[in-house]
């Protein structure tokens, strides 16, 4: 059961919108140093709050639960000692050179930890993420439907008009322009130039083309005037504001649950796999050479430059044994 600490501590973390990561153990089999019901909370710069067990259960927990924050869905995680005889083992897809997960499902995933004295401990990671942004420019009824609409769907609506219009940025998920006329060009460029995954103009078909050529006067390259979507959302027969709105804010949500990896057309595929790209990385890992342990480079990971690159560690003590082999 998570403390009293712990709890505040995760309000306060979702309160300022930052990732974080609760990690239930919801069983064991001796002998671990965790129990049931120990909780803790993982961080997007790899710090971990609270116990699930000791230093090397903790890199497993810390390499999967910034894959989930980097996912935003939910994993059952069970970290076991080295297999049994006869039994495959397969690389992390992010790291083949880890050699410690035997088994990946939907929602589910086992690992071997070297590490271990010799008991098992499963854990449920559970992500807090803050909403995805959608900017939307303009003052119209489209904006007012887009923001009240969107909170419910989960996606934080950042509107406003004018000089007071939010300017996109990298993090974004989409850029919608309502802004009948006013400075749409400018806005719509500085979406596409962000890199916004989703960035739709609200306009006729002839306006929207002639908006297009105003950026393509102004010296906007190509592909990334294409990457514009005019008229924007999906072609439902919207009339009304609020149609209008959920036709757009179904784009947004193709393209959230896509990731990125699913294109919404032709022309925004090389974008679209960036984005993918950039959420597959995920942390970056190197493997023990001591005991075989995968674990996550951080500031405090241990180290040692050798042969001029450097070696990450589980402990101080893998460390200073391979500090000790390459002196004898």
């Amino acid at each position: 059961m998570i403390s009293a600490d712990l709890e505040e501590r995760l309000r306060d973390l979702r309160e300022r919108g930052e990732p974080v990561v609760t990690a239930t153990v919801v069983r064991t089999l001796r002998p671990t140093s965790a129990l049931p019901g120990s909780v803790a909370l993982i961080r997007a710069d790899g710090v971990i709050e609270g116990f699930v067990g000791g230093v090397c259960a903790q890199h497993s927990v810390r390499l999967y639960a910034l894959q989930v924050i980097e996912s935003g869905e939910p994993m059952m995680l069970r970290i076991e000692p080295d297999g049994e005889e006869g039994e495959t083992v397969r690389p992390v897809p992010e790291d083949p050179d880890a050699g410690t997960e035997i088994a990946r499902e939907e929602g589910i995933v086992t690992v071997h930890n070297p590490c271990l004295s010799g008991g098992t401990i499963e854990l449920f990671l559970e992500p807090s993420l803050p909403p995805p942004r959608v900017v939307a420019v303009g003052e119209s009824p489209i904006v007012e439907a887009l923001k009240d609409l969107g909170p419910r769907l989960g996606l934080a609506v950042d509107a406003g008009a004018g000089r007071e219009a939010p300017p996109p940025a990298a993090g974004d998920l989409a850029l919608v322009v309502s802004a009948h006329g006013r400075d749409e060009a400018a806005a719509l460029r500085a979406g596409v130039e962000a890199g916004v995954p989703y960035v739709g103009l609200v306009a006729s078909d002839k306006r929207g083309a002639a908006v297009l050529e105003e950026m393509r006067e102004a010296g906007v390259e190509e592909d990334l005037i294409a990457r514009v979507e005019t008229p924007a959302g999906i072609a439902i027969g919207a009339r009304t504001p609020p149609e209008v709105a959920l036709a757009i804010l179904a784009r947004v949500v193709e393209m959230r649950r896509a990731g990125g990896a699913r294109a919404w057309a032709p022309e925004a595929g090389a974008v679209a796999a960036s984005v993918a790209g950039a959420r597959a990385a995920g942390p970056k890992t190197a493997v023990d050479p001591i005991c075989g342990m995968t674990v996550v480079v951080l500031a405090d990971t241990p180290s040692v430059e050798h042969d001029g690159e450097m070696t990450y560690f589980c402990c101080e003590g893998c460390r200073d044994r391979f500090l000790r082999q390459q002196a004898a």
